[in-house]
C-alpha cells in the first residue's frame, strides 16, 4: 500500500512538504482553515501526484485509513492546541498526530502526556531547511514513541535529504520533547553562526575596506573551503554577488521567532554555558532597541587605533580564523546543551545521530559536522580522531589570529559580541584556575553559604 499522510496547514512550510510527500508517492491529502487557500493549493500543484484538498477535519480524517498519520503545520502555541482539540473528536485510538511546527519542546512533551491518556499517538518533529528544504528534502528531528514512528518512517525516509554518507537527515532521536528540544538547540546554533558571519562582514568592510565585489568573492572562497563549506555561507555569497544592492538598502535590525530566546532559558535551566548563542540574541535584541541606539550615539568614545591593519588578503585570513573558531565553539555548545538535557530527561538521544541528520537538508548544515559526528558519537576509535582533528584547529596562528581580530575589533570600537563571547568560552574552559573562588567567598561573608577547599574535604566558612 503506498503510505498516505494528512497535513493541515498550508503555509509555505505546509504546502512544500505537501508536495514533497506527493513526489515521493504518497497519498496526500490537506486542509487549511481558510478554503480560499486550500482551493488555490489544489488549483497550483492538485496534479503533482496523489493529492486531494477538503474543507472539514471530519472529511480529511475520513479518507485515511487507520492508524492515520496527520502533520500539523501551523504557528507555534495556541494555534496547534486548538488544532488538536478540534481534530481528536473524529480520531481513533492509534491514530498519529505529528507537529512539525517550530513549537517549544515542553508543550510538546505536555501534548504527547496528554494524548497518550486517550490512545492516540504524538510525533514532535522539528523540520529544518526552509522552503526549499521542506520542497526537495530536509532534515527532520523527531520525538515520540518507535511505534508511532514506524508507521511513517519509509514516508518520511522518502522525503527527507540525503546526509551524504548513504543515509537521509531524519531520526527518530527520543520520546516526548527530545525532537523538538533538538530543533530548538539547532535554531540556536544557527543564530550563533548567522551572527558570526555578520560581525566577519562587519570587520571586513569597516576594518579591511572591502567593497561588496570583494566581499562576494570572499565568502565564496570560504563557502568553497574544506573546512569552512556550508549553507550559511553558501547564501551569504548569493547576497554579496547578486542581491547586494538591496543589502545596502536593508535596515539593520534583525527579527526572531523565539527559538533562540528558548535555547537560552533551557540552558539556564540545565545549567550548560551557552555565551556564543546568548550574546547572538542579545544582538537581535539590541539591534531593535531604538531608543537605546539613538541615546547611545552621545556616548563617548576612546579608540586607540595603533596597531596597523595588514593587506587585505591577510586580514581576511586572520578574520577568517577568528570565524571558523568562533564556528567551531558555537556548534560544541549546543550539542553539550544537548548532551547535558539527554542525561537529565533520560531520552536516550544518540549525539553522533544528531549530528549526522544535520548534515543534509538543515539551515546548519556545514562541513565541519563530520568531525562533530566522530567527536561526539559511539566509537571510540573516531571519538578520539575526531576531538583531535577539532582541537588542531585551534593551535598555533588560527588561535592569534582569533585573538588578533578582537583586538583589531576592540581598537576601533567595532563590537563583536559572538567572537568575544566564543574566546572568553575557550580561555575559562583551558584556564587552571578561574576567580570564582572570589565570588564564593563572597557569597559566603554576606549569606553564609559556604564552600569548599583545593587542600581538603568538607563544607568551610570565612571565619572557619
Amino acid at each position: 500500500m503506498d503510505p498516505q499522510i494528512g497535513i493541515i496547514g498550508l503555509g509555505t512550510m505546509g504546502a512544500n512538504l505537501a508536495r514533497n510527500a506527493a513526489r515521493n508517492g504518497a497519498k496526500v491529502v490537506v486542509y487549511n482553515r481558510s478554503a480560499e487557500k486550500t482551493d488555490e493549493f489544489m488549483s497550483q500543484y492538485g496534479k503533482e501526484g496523489m493529492i486531494e484538498g477538503y474543507k472539514s477535519y471530519k472529511e480529511l480524517v475520513q479518507v485515511l485509513t487507520p492508524p492515520r498519520p496527520i502533520l500539523i503545520m501551523v504557528k507555534a502555541g495556541e494555534a496547534v492546541d486548538s488544532v488538536i482539540d478540534e481534530l481528536r473528536e473524529h480520531l481513533s485510538p492509534g491514530d498519529i498526530l505529528i507537529d512539525g511546527g517550530n513549537s517549544n519542546f515542553e508543550d510538546t512533551q505536555r501534548r504527547y502526556d496528554n494524548l497518550k491518556k486517550s490512545g492516540l499517538k504524538f510525533i514532535g518533529m522539528g523540520v529544518s531547511g526552509g522552503e526549499e528544504g521542506a520542497l526537495n528534502g530536509p532534515s527532520m528531528m523527531a520525538g515520540g514513541d518507535n511505534d508511532a514512528y514506524d508507521e511513517v518512517d519509509e514516508l518520511l525516509n522518502r522525503m527527507a535529504a540525503d546526509d551524504g554518507v548513504g543515509g537521509k537527515c531524519v531520526s527518530l532521536l527520543g520520546p516526548g520533547g527530545a525532537g523538538h528540544f533538538v530543533k530548538m538547540t539547532h535554531n540556536g546554533i544557527e543564530y550563533g553562526v548567522m551572527q558570526l558571519i555578520a560581525e566577519s562582514f562587519d570587520l571586513l568592510k569597516r576594518i579591511g575596506g572591502f567593497d561588496n565585489d570583494q566581499l562576494a568573492e570572499t565568502f565564496e572562497a570560504w563557502r568553497d573551503s574544506d573546512e569552512l563549506s556550508s549553507y550559511l555561507l553558501e547564501i551569504t555569497a548569493e547576497i554579496f554577488g547578486s542581491k547586494s544592492d538591496v543589502l545596502d538598502a536593508i535596515k539593520d535590525q534583525a527579527g526572531q521567532k523565539g527559538t533562540g530566546k528558548w535555547t537560552t532559558s533551557a540552558a539556564l535551566h540545565y545549567g550548560v554555558a551557552i555565551p556564543t548563542i546568548n550574546a547572538s540574541v542579545d544582538a537581535r535584541i539590541i539591534s531593535g532597541s531604538e531608543s537605546e541606539r539613538k541615546s547611545g550615539k552621545n556616548f563617548p568614545v576612546s579608540l586607540d587605533e595603533q596597531d596597523p591593519v595588514p593587506p587585505p588578503m591577510k586580514f581576511r585570513s586572520i578574520v577568517r580564523h577568528a570565524y571558523e573558531l568562533s564556528m567551531l565553539l558555537t556548534y560544541m555548545q549546543g550539542i553539550l546543551l544537548i548532551k547535558k538535557a539527554n542525561e537529565d530527561e533520560k531520552w536516550g538521544i544518540d549525539m553522533g545521530e544528531v549530528v549526522r541528520i544535520w548534515r543534509g537538508g538543515c539551515i546548519i548544515r556545514s562541513s565541519v559536522l563530520g568531525r562533530l559526528q566522530n567527536a561526539f558519537g559511539k566509537d571510540e576509535g573516531k571519538v578520539k580522531a575526531g576531538k583531535q582533528a577539532i582541537m588542531e584547529r585551534f593551535q598555533g596562528d588560527r588561535q592569534m589570529d582569533f585573538r588578533r581580530t578582537l583586538v583589531f575589533a576592540s581598537s576601533r570600537g567595532i563590537p563583536t559580541p559572538a567572537m568575544s563571547a566564543s574566546l572568553n568560552y575557550w580561555d575559562a574552559l583551558r584556564s587552571e584556575t578561574l576567580p570564582q573562588n572570589l565570588i564564593q567567598a563572597q557569597r559566603d561573608f554576606f549569606g553564609n553559604h559556604g564552600f569548599e577547599r583545593v587542600d581538603k574535604e568538607g563544607e568551610y566558612h570565612i571565619d572557619s
